[in-house]
């Protein structure tokens, strides 16, 4: 099984991404230092259409959704492969500025992560 772990950002809004090959496809969580299960997506990429969808469970009083969607979606998109999504982020008091760091930052890692995928190719990390 290949591995992947990734990091974005610092202190209090800093993500992690940490991925696994399973089979075909791809499990992918992203969290904090305060790791949970808030919300889980899957991404499938439909061959046929050339175009990927997500669906999204969410626990409730979570809002992990937000991440899980977005980074299921384009990692299925783009490395056109099935992906399992699992998002907890969870920070004390956190503010809007923070909210929107925590965005930023995962959308950042997942980025990383597509991006060290598609140059080095499938398994050979």
């Amino acid at each position: 099984m290949v591995s992947y772990t990734l990091t974005e950002g610092k202190g209090r809004t800093r993500v992690r991404l940490l991925a696994e090959d399973m089979g075909d496809g791809q499990v992918v969580l992203i969290n904090n230092e305060n790791a949970h299960i808030g919300a889980v997506a899957l991404g499938e990429f439909d061959f046929k259409y050339e175009r990927a969808s997500v669906s999204v469970i969410t626990r409730l009083g979570h809002k992990d959704d937000a991440i899980a969607q977005k980074a299921a979606y384009l990692i299925s998109k783009h490395l056109k492969k099935p992906v399992c999504v699992i998002a907890g982020v969870h920070v004390e008091n956190i503010t809007e500025a923070e909210i929107s760091k925590i965005l930023e930052n995962s959308a950042n890692v997942v980025e990383k992560f597509i991006s060290s995928k598609l140059d080095i190719g499938p398994g050979t990390r």
